[in-house]
C-alpha cells in the first residue's frame, strides 16, 4: 500500500483518500491574494502588532466560550481559534483544543482550492465545514472559516472549531461506538458557503441543523463561531486601519519567519537519527478482545522531521482517525516541545516537517471509515508517542531537556456517553466531562502535575460538579485523586482522579461505555519511567447508596457500597444506570521519567505525607525502607536497591565488560554513545558497560526481563479481562550495574522495538 507522499492526483472528488495540499495551490485568478508586507519593521512596532494578534486570537476563542450554551464550550474548552496568512500558513494557534488548529489549514486550503472559483470567496463571506477527509478531527469538531480582506484582497485567515453538541449519526451526542462506517454517523460537509455578504444562508443552515436531535443548541453554538469570528475580523481591520496594512502583514510573516528561526536553531543543536514508540488501542468495535498496534516514527536529517507510522493497524470498527486528525494530533505535539517559545507559532517549523503515513491504516483511514471517536481514540493514541520520540530527539541538548514531558492524562478517554429524559422532562445526550482533569506527565527535571488537565489544551480546567449537576440529571458522590496512579519514575508522573455518581431527578440515565487503555497502560513512562495506571469503570448494581445517604453516610470509594458488583466492557452499549446503581469512571494519570529506584527518599517521604503514593507502593516501586512513622530509612533504602540491582545481574550473569571511550552523545539519563578505537558504541551511562555497536539495537545486549503488565503500577489488573493478547512490562538493565536503562509494554508476540537511532559523527 502506498504512503501519502506516494499517492498523485489525488482529487477530493474521489473521496477515497484524504485531501494532501499540494505544493503550490490552485487558486481561482479572480481571488486576488494580499501579498505585499514590510520586510524592515521597528522591533517596538513588531512586539506591539505581535502580542496585539496574539491577544486577537485568545478573545476570539473567549468569545465563543462566552456566547456558546454548551457545556462543552464553556467547561471543557474543546474548541480554539487560529490565524492564519492569506494562503493558509499558521501564525497562531489558540490556546484551548490545540488539534483542532491542527488541521485547521488544511481546510483553508482545501477552500482556496476548490471554492475561490465556485461559488467565489468573498468579503462577509464564512465557511462552515466538518469533513475529516478535508481537515476536520471528527465530525463534531465543525469549522467555521472567515476570509478576512482589505481593499478587495483576501488578506488573512480567522478560523474557529468547536465540538458541536449533536450533529446526528446512530447515538445521541454523536459519538457513535458502534458505527461501522461513516454513513452510521453525523452529518459530513466539506466547506459550504453558509455566510455571504454577512447574512447567513437559511437553506445551508437548515440542511445543516436537519441532522441534530438539539438542532437549537447547535444553531447557537454555530451563532457563538460566528461572532468569534466576526470579532476576531474586525479586530484584525482595526489593526489594520492603525497600522497599515502592509506593517500587519510583515509582522505575521516575520512572526512565521522567527519561528522557523528558532526552529532551525534547535534542530542543529540535535543529532541526526531516528526514533521509534508503540502503543495499543483496545476493542474497536463492540465485543472486540483483540489489540491494535499504533507506531510512530520520526526521521530527522538535518533540519527536517519526517513523520510516518509504519506498523500501525489497519483500519477497522469505530476507533480509526483520518490523515488530517493523525497529522493534528502530531502538530500539538511539534508546537508544544519545539515552539512552545513562539506563543504556539508553529508555521516557521512546519515549513520544514513532513507528514507520511499510509492510508488504509487505523489513524490514516480511507473513506467511508468511521471516524466519529477519534479525538478520544486513535487521535489520542497518535498524540502521545509523539511525545515520546520528541523528547528522545530534544534529550541530547542540555538546554532542551529541561522541555520533555511525558505522556499525561487521559492518553485513551474512558468516555461515558449518557443519554434520557433530563430533570425538565426533555431528552439529552452528553458525554461525561471530568476526564480533562487528566494529569501531566513527568518532565525531565521534576515531577509531573497531578490532574493538572491535559498537555494538549493547555487551559483547560475541570468543570465544577455543580455545573455538571445543574445541567443533567446526576449527582456525583465524589470526585478525588487516587494515590499510586501516576507513573513511578526517578520523576513521578502526575496523579489521575476518579469521579462516582448515581441518577439524581429522573428514572434512570442509559449509558455507553467507549473506551481503551482499560488492559494496556497507555501513559507509559520514558527513559525508564513506569507507566501510570490504566482506566477503569467499576458499576455496582442495587447498591444501598440510597440508605448511606439518607443516613448521612458519605462514601469515599465506590468500595465501600454493598451490592452487585458488574464488570463493565470497553464498548458496552444501552446499559442503564437507575437510582440505586453507583457508577465510577477511572483515567490514566501521568507516566513517569527515570528509574525509580534513582528516587531520592525525601521526595518519597513527601509523596508518603501527600498521599500521592502508598507504603506498599514506596516499596514495590521505588525500592524504599519505610519506617513505622512514615519515613524512609535513607540507608537501608540505598542498600535494598543495589541489593534489587544485583539480582538483576546474577539472575541472567549475562557477558558484561566495561569499555573506555570518548563521550559522543548523551542519548538518555541511562544510555550514552562513546568511541574508541575499534569504533562507537552504546555504553551504560552509570558503569560504562559496552551495550554493542552503536548501530544495533542497545537492547539487545541489555538484561531483558519481562514482567506482568500489572508490575508496572500497582492499580493495573488483569488484561484479560478485557482482550485476549498477554502484555508484559518488558525491563532492559545494564547486565554490568543491573541499572534499568528502560523499558517497554508491549504483546508478547511482538519484537522488541528499536526506539533509538542516532547518526553520530
Amino acid at each position: 500500500m502506498p504512503r501519502i507522499s506516494e499517492i498523485t492526483d489525488i482529487d477530493f472528488d474521489g473521496v477515497n483518500h484524504p485531501y494532501v495540499p499540494p505544493k503550490e495551490l490552485r487558486i481561482s485568478p479572480t481571488l486576488k491574494l494580499h501579498r505585499t508586507w514590510d520586510r524592515d519593521i521597528d522591533p517596538v512596532t513588531y512586539e506591539v502588532i505581535r502580542h496585539n494578534l496574539w491577544q486577537i486570537n485568545e478573545e476570539h476563542g473567549a468569545t465563543i466560550q462566552r456566547l456558546s450554551g454548551s457545556p462543552v464550550a464553556m467547561y471543557a474548552l474543546d474548541l480554539n481559534p487560529s490565524l492564519l496568512t492569506e494562503d493558509a500558513e499558521f501564525v497562531y494557534f489558540g490556546p484551548y483544543m490545540q488539534y483542532m488548529s491542527g488541521v485547521t489549514d488544511t481546510q483553508v486550503k482545501w477552500t482556496l482550492e476548490f471554492r475561490s472559483d465556485n461559488p467565489g470567496i468573498r468579503e462577509g463571506d464564512m465557511f462552515l465545514a466538518n469533513d475529516p477527509w478535508v481537515g476536520a478531527a471528527h465530525q463534531q469538531d465543525v469549522m467555521l472559516l472567515c476570509p478576512v480582506f482589505w481593499e478587495g484582497e483576501l488578506f488573512c485567515w480567522v478560523t474557529n472549531c468547536l465540538h458541536q453538541y449533536d450533529i446526528g449519526g446512530i447515538t445521541p451526542g454523536s459519538f457513535c461506538p458502534s458505527a461501522e462506517s461513516v454513513y452510521d454517523e453525523g452529518i459530513m460537509l466539506p466547506p459550504i458557503k453558509i455566510i455571504e455578504g454577512g447574512e447567513i444562508r437559511r437553506d445551508i443552515e437548515a440542511v445543516y441543523l436537519r441532522a441534530s436531535r438539539k438542532p437549537q443548541l447547535v444553531a447557537l453554538d454555530f451563532r457563538a463561531q460566528m461572532a468569534g469570528n466576526s470579532t476576531a475580523r474586525d479586530r484584525v481591520l482595526e489593526l489594520i486601519r492603525r497600522y497599515g496594512a502592509a506593517t500587519v502583514k510583515g509582522v505575521m510573516k516575520q512572526i512565521i519567519d522567527n519561528s522557523e528561526r528558532a526552529y532551525l536553531d534547535k534542530m542543529a543543536r540535535l543529532p541526526d537519527g531516528l526514533w521509534q514508540d508503540r502503543t495499543y488501542i483496545e476493542a474497536c468495535r463492540p465485543g472486540d478482545r483483540r489489540t491494535h498496534r499504533v507506531q510512530i516514527q520520526l526521521r530527522k536529517h538535518g533540519n527536517k522531521l519526517v513523520f510516518t507510522n509504519d506498523g500501525s493497524a489497519g483500519q477497522e470498527g469505530a476507533m480509526n482517525a483520518t490523515y488530517s486528525g493523525w497529522r493534528g494530533a502530531i502538530m500539538v505535539a511539534v508546537t508544544e516541545l519545539l515552539c512552545w517559545d513562539q506563543y504556539f507559532a508553529v508555521g516557521g517549523a512546519l515549513r520544514h516537517v513532513e507528514f507520511d503515513p499510509t492510508p488504509g491504516t487505523l489513524n490514516c483511514a480511507n473513506f467511508p471509515a468511521s471516524v466519529s471517536t477519534a479525538p478520544i481514540q486513535s487521535m489520542e493514541i497518535s498524540l502521545y508517542p509523539a511525545y515520546n520520540v520528541l523528547s528522545k530527539m530534544i534529550y541530547p541538548d542540555a538546554e532542551m531537556r529541561r522541555d520533555i514531558m511525558c505522556i499525561g492524562g487521559t492518553s485513551q478517554w474512558p468516555a461515558t456517553l449518557f443519554r434520557g429524559i433530563d430533570q425538565w422532562g426533555e431528552r439529552y445526550g452528553y458525554l461525561l466531562i471530568d476526564p480533562i482533569g487528566g494529569a501531566i506527565g513527568a518532565f525531565a527535571h521534576a515531577d509531573g502535575i497531578n490532574t493538572g488537565g491535559q498537555s494538549r489544551t493547555p487551559i483547560c480546567q475541570l468543570p465544577n460538579i455543580e455545573h455538571t449537576e445543574q445541567n443533567f440529571p446526576i449527582l456525583f458522590l465524589y470526585r478525588k485523586e487516587v494515590p499510586d496512579s501516576g507513573g513511578a519514575g526517578q520523576y513521578r508522573g502526575g496523579l489521575s482522579a476518579e469521579s462516582c455518581f448515581i441518577p439524581h431527578n429522573t428514572e434512570f440515565v442509559t449509558q455507553d461505555t467507549l473506551s481503551s487503555g482499560n488492559a494496556t497502560p497507555t501513559s507509559t513512562g520514558m527513559m525508564g519511567g513506569y507507566p501510570s495506571t490504566t482506566n477503569r469503570y467499576t458499576f455496582v448494581r442495587d447498591s444501598d447508596i440510597l440508605e448511606r445517604n439518607g443516613a448521612s453516610h458519605m462514601i469515599e470509594d465506590a468500595s465501600e457500597v454493598r451490592g452487585t458488583f458488574e464488570q463493565l466492557q470497553l464498548r458496552q452499549e444501552n446499559f442503564v444506570q437507575h437510582k440505586a446503581d453507583v457508577y465510577a469512571v477511572r483515567w490514566t494519570g501521568g507516566g513517569g521519567f527515570g528509574d525509580p529506584l534513582d528516587r531520592e527518599p525525601g521526595d518519597i517521604e513527601q509523596d508518603l505525607e501527600d498521599f500521592a503514593i502508598t507504603e506498599a507502593a514506596a516499596l514495590s516501586m521505588y525500592g524504599a525502607v519505610v519506617l513505622p512513622n512514615r519515613k524512609i530509612d535513607a540507608a537501608a533504602t540505598a542498600s535494598h536497591r543495589e541489593a534489587l540491582r544485583r539480582a538483576r545481574v546474577q539472575r541472567h550473569r549475562k557477558p558484561a565488560r566495561q569499555r573506555s571511550g570518548t563521550l559522543l552523545c548523551e542519548i538518555t539519563g541511562g544510555l550514552h554513545v562513546k568511541r574508541d578505537e575499534e569504533g562507537s558504541f552504546w555504553a551504560c551511562a552509570k558503569c560504562s558497560t559496552e551495550l554493542g555497536a552503536s548501530h544495533a539495537n542497545y537492547k539487545d545486549a541489555c538484561i531483558r526481563e519481562d514482567l506482568p503488565v500489572s508490575a508496572s503500577n500497582p492499580l493495573i489488573g488483569d488484561p484479560s479481562i478485557f482482550i485476549d493478547d498477554t502484555v508484559n512490562f518488558r525491563q532492559f538493565c545494564c547486565p554490568g550495574c543491573g541499572t534499568q536503562i528502560d523499558n517497554e509494554i508491549a504483546i508478547a508476540t511482538d519484537p522488541v522495538l528499536c526506539d533509538i537511532s542516532v547518526v553520530t559523527s
